[in-house]
């Protein structure tokens, strides 16, 4: 099973991701956790370049490209080859930040962006993806009086944010079945619960 959980910059995606890998490892799943971008040799590498707030001349398009060249190896070398063998995987973030972040957000063609991402990750989706949702003013603050890197993405005015979150809104009207919303305005605990009844609920 592929799971993947989503969110804007401060709603508290990884926090939760992670305590989620505790409990679930601690119900003796055979889980495989990554995240985007990153997970390998090479996409470490592109996630350093994507971060890195002085690339400010960065275009949409190259930013597109690095992710989708990120992606590509994580599934090719970790992600399709763990599920193969049966077994779970949780990544923190997947193609739908792409499709939020530089589709919805950035303007770039949704047809297009489909197809890359298909190319990308040789049609591997989640089977199930976890949606934080927070308000986009209250993930900027949470960001930047948080203790976490300060990507290039984060920097960006609160109209983006706003795009992306309704780039996520569009995404899971498209496909409910797939996912799940968390009301990520409320406390650590209380999201935790949110995210465990719904992993145990699909997961069963």
């Amino acid at each position: 099973m592929f799971i993947t959980f989503e969110g804007l910059d401060g709603s508290g995606k990884t926090t939760q991701f992670q305590r989620a890998v505790i409990w679930l490892r601690g119900r003796g799943q055979d889980i495989l956790t990554v995240r985007e971008p990153g997970g390998t040799r090479i996409s470490d590498q592109i996630r350093e370049v994507l971060h890195n707030r002085t690339y400010t001349e960065m275009t949409a398009r190259a930013e597109l490209l690095l992710y989708a060249a990120s992606r590509a190896q994580l599934v090719s070398e970790r992600i399709q080859p763990h599920l193969e063998a049966g077994g779970v995987v949780l990544c923190d973030r997947f193609s739908d930040s792409t499709m939020a972040y530089q589709g919805y957000a950035r303007g770039l063609d949704l047809g297009f962006l489909d197809t890359l991402i298909q190319f990308a990750t040789q049609g591997v989706r989640p089977d199930l993806t976890l949606y934080l949702d927070v308000e986009p003013a209250e993930g900027v603050r949470r960001r930047q009086q948080g203790q976490g890197e300060l990507t290039r993405l984060d920097v960006e005015k609160i109209d983006f944010h706003t795009k992306v979150r309704e780039g996520y809104r569009a995404l899971i009207a498209k496909e409910p079945a797939r996912w799940v919303i968390i009301n990520a305005s409320k406390s650590i605990d209380d999201v935790a619960i949110q995210v465990r009844t719904a992993l145990e609920t699909r997961l069963k």
